[in-house]
């Protein structure tokens, strides 16, 4: 078959057969399907779409271009968890060792940040010691034996995916519902999870900023678990205001090991019983998510959570002493406080200021050879809804030692403009928007 004639079919409106679809991608990610073809057809669908059975078949295609890992030897149900990201996302942090306290084995894949802050990876290895880099085979005995484990992605999963997502990027095809699904769920398979739930973040601070977008894509990405027989639930997830109170990747570890002590903030604990009921359920350790509610709420004030934790970072190197004292993450010395400029009460946080200035700080990559500063970061004093007095501390930023006086001056400045306050208490926003699933869209009231 002619790559040309594929172009033109979807050009048109045309539905691909796994055939064609398989001629573009293995040829494409062999080298005899060149850019400039590749980007043409990408944009094709980023015009017409593709139905649901294309987009699997594509999914499944990507997924297959490298290596798929093999967890079968891993007891349980296997259930993954993957954002969309967002402004202080720490919720692996938390969800990974409450989720095998309550029973469900968790082996994940995660990788390194491009952004706001650091991925889970990094914010890992602010920890003392903690590797990342685990045989196979020591990572799927390590989930045996005390049920969690997480890693660097390696070898060579989803070679097609890296080398589609670097053409899209720069031909301006990148927000194209279709290939967006496919490039995460094709990662998610070929991570070897049984089944899937995703956090799809939606607001100032996520890649889809409007919710009626977030559904289409937590659908898509539903559909594909579908169409290839992976158990898919999204939970589409607020992200206007930072989650949590903390951005930057030793600060957030401080909160996560706060959270699992059961002194973390409402929004952050509150997502991860959401995301986790769900997790247990399709991981078959509860009936329903009232149940499995109750039995991740147990894990927190039982403190079998923080225990999991603590074995979880013993068992991949680091200094387990974390869980029971935060402070031995190594944050930076050199704190400035933002202070509010007027009485009232915060209304708005707009995260995607927050999550620049948490970059600007060092606490995330502008581009993939970008450096990252560990202990750098913000700590968000007030959240929406909270009264304040004109001089009260907004937020404290944890800056460089020698960072420029003009450039934390322009930060600060940033962080006061992205808080917004009125005379009136406002009613901070639903958390929780809706929940999709193959049967439809649930809203939340």
């Amino acid at each position: 078959m002619r790559t040309v004639d594929l172009i033109q079919k979807k050009r048109d409106g045309g539905v691909l057969s796994r055939e064609e679809i398989a001629h573009l991608i293995q040829g494409y990610t062999k080298g005899s399907i060149p850019d400039y073809q590749m980007s043409a057809w990408a944009m094709a669908v980023f015009f017409q779409g593709m139905s649901p059975r294309e987009t699997a078949d594509l999914t499944l295609e990507m997924a297959q271009s490298g290596d798929m890992l093999d967890l079968a030897s891993i007891r349980g149900i296997k259930t993954d968890k993957h954002s969309t990201g967002g402004v202080g996302d720490t919720v692996t942090l938390v969800l990974a060792p409450l989720a095998a306290a309550a029973g469900v084995p968790v082996a994940k894949m995660s990788g390194r940040g491009l952004g706001h802050t650091g991925g889970t990876i990094d914010k890992l290895e602010s920890i003392p010691g903690f590797s990342v880099e685990l045989t196979r085979e020591q990572f799927i005995a390590q989930v045996n034996r005390c049920g969690v484990a997480v890693i660097g992605q390696s070898g060579n999963m989803t070679p097609a995916d890296k080398k589609l997502y670097s053409l899209r990027d720069v031909t301006a095809t990148v927000n194209s519902i279709p290939l967006i699904a496919s490039s995460i769920m094709s990662k998610k398979l070929a991570s070897g999870a049984d089944a899937i739930v995703l956090d799809v973040k939606t607001g100032s601070g996520a890649f889809m900023k409007s919710l009626e977008d977030s559904v289409r894509l937590a659908q898509a990405m539903v559909s594909i678990g579908t169409e290839v027989g992976r158990e898919t639930v999204a939970v589409i997830t607020d992200m206007e205001e930072p989650l949590g109170t903390a951005v930057g990747n030793a600060l957030e570890v401080r909160l996560a090991v706060e959270t699992l002590q059961g002194r973390g903030p409402r929004d952050l604990e509150e997502l991860c019983l959401e995301l986790g009921s769900q997790m247990l359920v399709l991981g078959g350790a509860a009936d329903d998510a009232a149940c499995a509610r109750e039995k991740l709420k147990q894990a927190i004030v039982s403190g079998e959570a923080l225990r999991k934790f603590k074995e979880f970072v013993q068992a991949q190197g680091g200094d387990p002493r974390v869980g029971d004292d935060p402070e031995l993450l190594a944050v930076s010395s050199r704190q400035i406080p933002v202070a509010a400029e007027a009485d009232g009460y915060v209304s708005h946080i707009t995260a995607e200021e927050i999550g620049v200035a948490a970059m600007e700080l060092g606490a995330g990559r502008e581009t993939k050879e970008s450096a990252i500063d560990l202990s750098v970061g913000l700590r968000l004093c007030r959240k929406v809804g909270d009264a304040v007095e004109k001089g009260d501390v907004l937020a404290v930023l944890y800056a460089k030692e020698k960072e420029d006086g003009a450039v934390l001056e322009r930060i600060m400045q940033r962080v006061q403009a992205a808080y917004r306050i009125q005379q009136e208490p406002e009613e901070p926003r639903k958390l929780i928007h809706a929940v999709v699933t193959r049967d439809g869209v649930v809203y939340r009231s």
